[in-house]
């Protein structure tokens, strides 16, 4: 286990509402903090820190590495942060994106000719982990004159009949 300050944050404020609440129950102050002690690890662990993974948004990142992304497409959200912050792909052509990220797997959609463009590519990242995580991410390359000029990751709601 790690230690980081926000850790040590979050279990004194655990222990320290664990510790009140037992005062209330007892008022021998010995006790309270023998049944603070005891109990703020089991709480923390078993019932704050999973309510905090269930409500935030928080994923693991990874750097980019094709094999995974061609292998594991579910979790391919890990690596969208990166490809889009370092610009990995920008300046690359078609068959260098292909080669890399393998085929398309749809055509993104274009107004100006009211159909899928083949210079729209588009990707799907899989479902980021949360409760209440409706929304499919999927990541768009936009190529002009045969080079990706940038990409995007946005979001499709799921609909379910």
């Amino acid at each position: 286990m790690i230690i980081t300050p926000l850790f040590v944050i979050f279990f004194l404020a655990v222990f320290i509402l664990v510790w009140l609440f037992t005062n209330t129950i007892d008022k021998r102050k010995w006790l309270s903090l023998l049944l603070a002690i005891v109990l703020t690890p089991i709480i923390y662990f078993y019932v704050f820190y999973p309510l905090i993974n269930i409500f935030s948004s928080y994923h693991h990142e990874k750097h980019f590495d094709s094999n995974n992304w061609k292998n594991k497409p579910a979790l391919r959200y890990e690596m969208s942060n990166e490809m889009i912050s370092d610009q990995l792909f920008i300046g690359k052509t078609k068959p260098e994106v292909e080669s890399v990220l393998g085929k398309s797997e749809w055509f993104g959609w274009d107004d100006t000719i009211k159909a899928n463009s083949p210079n729209k590519w588009n990707y799907n990242l899989g479902y980021k982990p949360g409760a209440f995580n409706m929304n499919q991410e999927c990541l768009e390359f936009i190529f002009k004159d045969n080079k990706v000029i940038s990409t995007k990751q946005y979001q499709l709601e799921t609909q379910f009949e």
